[in-house]
């Protein structure tokens, strides 16, 4: 297994694996113009030179992040893909000085896991929702949110 920041050779292959996803409503779609524009936020995973899982991270605001876009092919789920994927973004943003750390998942379980704790979306700050306007589940947000102080 392979894991390595994302380039644009990765961006069909990342859309594909996140749109299957958000097809069946487990998470959002992301055009291919969203994946260009925040190419270097993603780290992947791949095997035999196939993408098997993907993340970003995500810098919101003075010291926060967002993990984001977090998927992992069907035939590798349970493989700790996600986890090892995770932990190097979450190192990345202990490196930039990220002291507040989230997530938005339908999966609060595997976040648990890693040391998140679930909150009220009431209490992270309000630059957190900056882009949920162009949600289409905007106002009504079924997603959990997930939070790991890292300082």
């Amino acid at each position: 297994m392979n894991f390595r920041k994302a380039t644009f050779r990765d961006v069909e292959a990342m859309q594909k694996l996140i749109n299957d996803y958000a097809e069946q409503g487990f998470m959002l779609a992301r055009s291919r113009n969203t994946l260009y524009e925040s190419l270097r936020d993603f780290i992947i995973a791949e095997e035999a030179g196939k993408l098997v899982g993907l993340a970003a991270l995500h810098l919101v605001w003075d010291e926060l992040g967002e993990i984001r876009a977090l998927a992992v092919a069907p035939s590798m789920t349970q493989k700790g893909v996600g986890r090892k994927i995770v932990d190097m973004l979450t190192e990345e943003a202990r490196t930039l000085g990220v002291k507040t750390l989230f997530a938005l998942t339908y999966n609060p379980g595997f976040f648990a896991k890693l040391g998140f704790l679930e909150v009220t979306k009431e209490s992270v700050p309000q630059k957190m929702w900056k882009e949920c306007i162009n949600c289409p589940k905007f106002p009504n947000c079924d997603e959990v949110a997930m939070v790991k102080e890292l300082f």
